[in-house]
């Protein structure tokens, strides 16, 4: 029988007749059944936090800490149960799944250390004659409740990325996760709940984008940290008032491949970064330019790999890609591939998909205007076309109305730093593939790729509110 979840609302356990099913998209079975939030749920949970916050804003930096390591120790003895039930929820393959539990560990960590780093600095006021005795000292405090709104593609990591760094700054939280994959943020809730944590600094409800508007209406939350599409990030900036808010949006990452480039080292590299987790990230590679020299010898290497993938059962170990998160992605991905090909393009290998499992696509002779180069795919399909100038594929990576990240494949250094200055994304790789993030490092895009930046130390500032004391030595 599938478990049933309640809903966890400023530090209690509370269920509702309104329910949300959660099922495998690789075989439709029930895997969970969750309270759904209501939009009372979600303004008392605003309530809960705001009250919460009286206590977390006074806690010192070292319990804090200690919180951010309770959690991580947590999940860190709870591994396989983690794996298993975001394996069951979002499809995702094993390998990938459990990947993405161990990161979750390390962003609470990370969150940890940082905890103890929020600085300030020392500020010489005097700049004028008369001002000879004043110096101002700067810290940043605690914005008081935060709105989080988090995606199904990393069910985990991704709110973790949200909880830990308002825990580590002293905020409080209430987070809504994806109603397709609640499951492993309320398993979350559950190690939170036995922390050393304030009740209602923290609160997790899945639940209807209707319903969860107060997170966006509600004056008392300050800051909206959001990562999802493209579309819904926009709508949600347009409509949070004067909230201070961070958009982490979507992709369709572009790499080049120079012909001084290890080829066997690229070519394993970007089957990583553009089927791992069935394409379905938006740092995910999608598109891929070669070299002239070098375009046969890699699109045949590049090949090769792909129909080594292993496809299909998410829960076998050995499963390279699982499903797709509902069989209309799978459908809508398929829709777009045929008309690339009325187009022109012609499909190197897969194509075909079984349920909502796709195999691994790859295209070539495409064209930037097709939907497979323009759009954001979402899934595991690529395209590969070849270049001849540097500076050219540079504006071919740049036709595009996204932003977040790209990769080049060189060790030609002009090159390294032509691409850096000039490349419109919010982040450049070298000599890896754009898919690459590390959790402490700032991240977060360009264009309609989103706003603000990830990364614990860097959502902390943006989860935290400058203050000046400006002080005069001279009373007499």
């Amino acid at each position: 029988m599938a478990k049933k979840y309640k809903m966890y609302l400023g530090g209690k356990w509370v269920d509702r007749s309104n329910r949300i099913e959660v099922r495998s998209p690789y075989d439709n079975k029930l895997v969970g059944v969750c309270a759904a939030a209501s939009k009372n749920d979600y303004t008392k949970a605003i309530t809960e936090a705001q009250k919460a916050f009286a206590q977390t804003k006074e806690l010192p930096s070292y319990a804090r800490e200690k919180i951010c390591h309770q959690i991580a120790d947590s999940i860190e003895k709870n591994i396989e149960k983690f794996t298993t039930t975001m394996v069951n929820e979002l499809g995702k393959a094993y390998k990938d799944s459990r990947g993405e539990v161990l990161r979750s560990i390390s962003v609470f960590r990370v969150a940890a250390e940082e905890a103890k780093r929020i600085g300030g600095e020392i500020v010489d006021l005097d700049w004028q004659p008369g001002a000879e005795t004043r110096m101002g000292l700067v810290r940043r405090f605690p914005m008081g409740v935060i709105a989080g709104i988090s995606p199904f593609n990393f069910p985990l990591n991704l709110v973790a990325h949200k909880i830990g760094p308002a825990i580590a700054s002293g905020n409080t939280i209430v987070l809504k996760p994806a109603t397709s994959t609640p499951l492993v943020a309320l398993m979350l809730a559950e190690i939170i709940d036995k922390t050393d944590l304030p009740k209602g600094a923290v609160s997790i409800l899945p639940g209807s984008a209707e319903e969860a508007t107060p997170l966006l209406k509600d004056d008392r939350v300050k800051l909206v940290t959001f990562t999802g599409s493209s579309e819904v990030g926009w709508w949600i900036k347009n409509n949070s008032g004067s909230k201070q808010v961070v958009l982490e949006l979507g992709g369709n990452a572009g790499v080049a491949v120079a012909d001084d480039a290890d080829l066997d080292f690229a070519t394993t590299r970007l089957l990583y970064g553009g089927f791992a987790s069935a394409g379905q990230s938006c740092i995910s590679v999608q598109r891929i330019y070669v070299h002239e020299n070098v375009y046969d010898k890699f699109l045949k290497m590049f090949k090769s790999k792909v129909k080594k993938l292993k496809v299909g059962d998410p829960m076998k170990k050995d499963t390279d890609i699982g499903a797709m998160v509902t069989n209309k992605a799978v459908e809508e991905t398929i829709r777009t591939i045929k008309d690339a090909v009325k187009q022109g393009a012609k499909i190197v290998t897969g194509g075909k998909k079984n349920g909502s499992v796709l195999e691994p696509t790859v295209l070539t002779n495409v064209k930037t205007s097709m939907d497979v180069c323009s759009k954001e795919a979402f899934a595991p399909l690529v395209v590969i076309d070849k270049y001849k100038s540097f500076k050219k594929v540079v504006d071919e990576i740049n036709n595009s109305e996204y932003g977040l990240q790209a990769g080049i494949f060189t060790n030609r250094m002009d090159d390294v730093f032509y691409a850096f200055k000039n490349i419109q994304t919010g982040g450049v790789v070298v000599n890896d593939i754009p898919t690459f993030r590390a959790d402490h490092q700032p991240y977060g895009g360009v264009k309609k790729s989103g706003l603000g930046r990830e990364g614990i130390r860097y959502s902390i500032e943006d989860m935290t509110e400058i203050k000046i004391l400006s002080m005069n030595f001279k009373t007499k």
